[in-house]
């Protein structure tokens, strides 16, 4: 049986886990052993937070929103609830944008749904 030289596909190989571990802090960035379990675990939660990341986006525009809510007297889950039932069909991330930059038209849309 032939020897089996695996120069370029093993090269290749570390190279790829070695470019992934870029900025990573000490060996960590430049010995393969190292930098493996590394990238793997990196890996995992750039998987995890890319889910995280939706989440934590709707806490941010809900706290938006009950904020811009101070001022009435209508709770966040009556807002939503007066929202759904008039049919108006904001999302969560407009009505943040609206109770933070744009106030006054915020405020319109909650007297409407009043």
């Amino acid at each position: 049986m032939a020897r089996v030289k695996r120069g370029n596909v093993a090269r290749k190989k570390r190279k790829k886990i070695l470019d992934r571990a870029k900025g990573f802090r000490g060996q960590l960035s430049t010995i393969y052993r190292q930098a493996k379990p590394a990238v793997y675990r990196a890996l995992v939660y750039a998987f995890k937070d890319r889910r995280r990341r939706k989440r934590d986006f709707r806490r941010l525009w809900i706290a938006r929103i009950s904020a811009g809510l101070s001022q009435t007297d209508v709770s966040y889950s009556q807002f939503i609830n007066k929202l759904k039932k008039k049919d108006v069909e904001l999302n969560r991330k407009v009505l943040s944008e609206l109770a933070t930059k744009r106030p006054e038209i915020f405020a319109e849309v909650v007297t409407f749904v009043k």
